[in-house]
Parts: structure tokens; sequence; C-alpha cells
């Protein structure tokens, strides 16, 4: 398992959840049930098949350790973090812009490996 998992969300409703003192998750997490992650090798992709040529989006890190996530299969057979619960900010490590490149496709921190 990681260390720390990802959350991609639009800044407006990142700023709403920093007002309410917490993230209750956004669009198909609210009709899922639960929070949507993915890992630092899963986050691009997951990128690129949802958010392609979004602009004014975030790139939220957050640690895994004491968050009480469950891994579930999903997307190919990968398992992927889910948390059915609302994200306190005390796991979260570091809140990022997520820019376009010219391509549409999003610059991700070095820490994130590009999409297969």
């Amino acid at each position: 398992m990681s260390d720390y998992i990802y959350k991609i969300c639009r800044q407006a409703i990142w700023d709403e959840a920093t007002a309410k003192g917490r993230f209750d998750g956004a669009g198909i997490d609210l009709e899922d049930g639960y929070i949507h992650f993915s890992t630092a090798e899963q986050v691009a992709e997951t990128a690129w098949l949802h958010f392609n040529g979004i602009e004014d989006l975030v790139l939220v890190k957050v640690r895994v350790d004491g968050l009480p996530v469950k891994w579930e299969e999903s997307r190919g057979g990968q398992s992927f973090p889910h948390l059915y619960a609302a994200l306190s900010f005390e796991y979260v490590e570091n809140v990022l812009p997520l820019p376009l490149a010219p391509s549409g496709e999003h610059v991700f921190p070095e820490e994130i490996p590009p999409r297969p």
C-alpha cells in the first residue's frame, strides 16, 4: 500500500470544503457514497479519463496512515482506495494546483509518474 493517496477536484469545491472544515466528496463521490482516491501510480490516468481538459483543478495529497480507507477493485481490476466518511483535513499533506499543458493533459508534480 501507498503512504499517500490523491484526490482531484475543482478548486471551488475544495474551497467550500475548507470553509466547512471537512471534505465530503464531489460529484461521483456523493452519488456513490464514498470518496474516490487514486495512488500516485493511478492518478495521472484518473485525470486523463475523468478530468481531461478541465481547468481550475487541485491535487490533494492525503496521508493514508490512520485513515480508514478500503482498498477495492475498480478500473481494470486495480485496487483503489475509497473512504466511506468525510475527509478530515488532519490527513491532508498538501493541496496543489493541477494546471493544464497545451496538450490538454494535466501537469503533475515530479512524484507522480506519467500515465501509461
